[in-house]
């Protein structure tokens, strides 16, 4: 199924885990940390300059965002692990992306995205063994890829053996919003996702 990226709509935002409505597609989620890239990533997806506001304050995504094409809503987490929010507000952001997660929504994938450029943060490890312990479907996007030289690449790639549990057995995309590598893979991907929900339709 040939998806037109450019139809792609933000449907709405959600602050609370309660206030999201039942769900009625198939959803796709995106989690990462602060300022890896979500919103760069998800414009890049679907070829447009601002559907995802890419904010210059880390932090600033404090809401669950959906944004609907064809049969499937696409799901911006929180980005988790700023430090300067208070205590209550990170608190507020785990309640909603553990509550969506751990919910009975028709997730089919999460795209979880780290900072190629350096070792992943106890919040990304925290995060990708929840999604293992939970057998959650999930892709790993390694973001900002353009930033580092071939050396610096491959250096990293042996690095995340040691850094990310069960790396090896992970599918992962390395992602760079400025030379479009990894879009074309990550596009598939979802039109993979949209085709199976297709057939298990009719």
């Amino acid at each position: 199924m040939k998806l037109n990226y450019n139809k792609a709509e933000f449907t709405a935002a959600y602050g609370k885990f309660s206030q999201i409505p039942a769900p009625e597609r198939i959803e796709i989620a995106f989690a990462g940390h602060s300022n890896v890239g979500k919103s760069t990533l998800i414009n890049k997806l679907f070829n447009r300059k601002n559907l995802a506001r890419v904010s210059s304050v880390p932090g600033k995504t404090a809401t669950i965002n959906f944004y609907g094409l064809e049969n499937i809503y696409f799901v911006d987490l929180p980005g988790y692990g700023y430090a300067k929010v208070s205590k209550s507000e990170k608190e507020r952001w785990s309640g909603l992306i553990e509550g969506y997660l751990s919910s009975d929504r028709d997730i089919r994938l999460v795209f979880m995205l780290v900072d190629m450029r350096h070792a992943p943060t106890k919040d990304d490890v925290q995060m990708i063994n929840y999604l293992i312990d939970t057998e959650m479907p999930f892709v790993l996007v390694l973001t900002k890829a353009d930033k580092l030289n071939k050396t610096e690449r491959t250096k990293r790639l042996e690095a995340f053996k040691d850094e990310i549990p069960c790396f090896e057995d992970i599918h992962t995309i390395p992602f760079s919003s400025q030379t479009f590598e990894g879009v074309e893979e990550l596009r598939q991907i979802v039109e993979d996702i949209a085709d199976d929900n297709d057939v298990a339709d009719e």
